[in-house]
């Protein structure tokens, strides 16, 4: 059974979290609602005291993050001031001092929180905190493009009526096979996927007697184009360079038989490998 991509973006996130700033402990989990969040995620625990824990928002350390939208940190949880103590036992279980939390934050809606702790009451430097910064925003970029996802595919499996809805279903089509190679999760990399080729070959017709097989770079390339994009774009869209653009578009050409960029993606939609 694939793992859901929020937990595998928010476990990388940890660990990279723990590598960078040497904290022993490192912890998080997301919003389920507006006001309530589950520590579902847990790295270098010695327990299980926090998996599961629901924080509620103006709680704790992790709510007042969540309540303020933005870091908060304790030198000595145990004997803060300036936080509620409804958490003090599972805290206490797994012999936590220092603690700091950093909310994740996609379009100034808070979604989660990423936890770091130590196990000695120690004022945590600005490197420390940049470092959680950093990782929480590993987490924003992963659920901005989970979401663009959701909304691409729901868009790509309405019904398309009229010729002026496949200038849509193409643009779809060029901007899920943009975000593609971003997907850390397999399973929703590979359902992402396989709408683009669904799309692709959604506009029927006969397909050619000897199709032509590009690689997947050559389409998401040849995607891009066919949406409008310079090759410089092309390369900023696909995080490659334009010169590594230049190649694949060539390459996809030559096994085309196409001169021009316009000929290549006419070529393309008629073997049915672009809507």
């Amino acid at each position: 059974m694939h793992e859901p991509a929020d937990a595998v973006e928010m476990r990388a996130a940890l660990l990279r979290l723990r590598r960078t700033t040497g904290l022993p402990v490192a912890f998080g989990g997301l919003l389920h609602d507006a006001r309530r969040l589950r520590i579902a995620e847990l790295s270098g625990a010695a327990t299980g005291a926090l998996r599961g824990l629901g924080i509620c928002a103006g709680n704790g350390l992790g709510g007042k993050s969540i309540a303020l939208s933005r870091p908060c940190a304790v030198t000595d949880y145990r004997s803060a001031r300036h936080i509620s103590h409804e958490y003090d036992a599972a805290v206490a279980t797994e012999g936590l001092r220092s603690v700091l939390a950093v909310p994740v934050v996609v379009r100034r809606k808070v979604r989660g929180v990423l936890y770091g702790a130590l196990r000695e009451p120690t004022t945590m430097g600005d490197r420390t905190f940049d470092a959680a910064v950093a990782a929480a925003r590993d987490v924003e970029q992963a659920l901005v493009v989970r979401d663009e996802v959701q909304r691409l595919l729901a868009a790509a499996r309405e019904p398309v009526a009229g010729p002026g809805a496949w200038e849509e279903v193409r643009e779809a089509h060029g901007e899920l096979r943009a975000l593609a190679p971003r997907i850390v999760d397999q399973a929703l990399r590979e359902t992402l996927l396989s709408v683009c080729g669904r799309l692709a070959t959604a506009a029927g017709g006969r397909p050619r007697e000897h199709r032509v097989t590009l690689t997947p770079r050559e389409l998401d390339v040849l995607a891009c184009v066919a949406a409008g994009s310079t090759n410089s774009a092309a390369a900023e869209r696909l995080g490659l360079k334009p010169e590594t653009v230049k190649g694949y578009l060539r390459s996809a050409m030559r096994k085309l038989g196409a001169h021009t960029r316009l000929e290549a993606v006419v070529a393309a939609r008629r073997a049915r490998l672009l809507p």
